[in-house]
């Protein structure tokens, strides 16, 4: 082979390379959450409730309606993570980018999490 088709085919090796990478940084997996109005928190996977999902990259779409509330993630068995994805006393919309791991995990409102929680595995 001559050295111009060897460097073109180089070329489009890592043509091919860098769309499949900037294609799986953007295939995360949207969960929309809410919480509020009221004493209310939700989070679902196209519309529907689950209890477990694959380890992986999520990103969490969370509409706060309320300004005493929060929506905190945090990994109780597996390992350890604790995020507020939004705080008290913001409210709107917020999209956060999460790697979840092997593991049980909860989301909540801190101010309330006695009556405002959910729970979900990761396998």
């Amino acid at each position: 082979m001559s050295r111009r088709t060897l460097v073109a085919i180089a070329a489009g090796a890592t043509a091919l390379l860098v769309a499949g990478g900037a294609q799986s940084q953007g295939s995360a997996t949207k969960l929309s959450g809410t919480v509020g109005s009221g004493f209310t928190i939700k989070l679902t996977k196209g519309g529907k409730k689950f209890a477990s999902l694959k380890a992986g990259k999520y990103s969490f779409a969370i509409t706060d309606k309320s300004s005493i509330h929060d929506f905190t993630l945090e990994q109780e068995k597996g390992g350890k993570f604790e995020k507020h994805l939004t705080t008290v006393p913001a409210t709107g919309k917020k999209t956060v980018a999460v790697t979840l791991k092997k593991g049980k995990w909860k989301y909540y409102c801190s101010a309330h999490e006695g009556l405002m929680h959910g729970f979900f595995s990761v396998k």
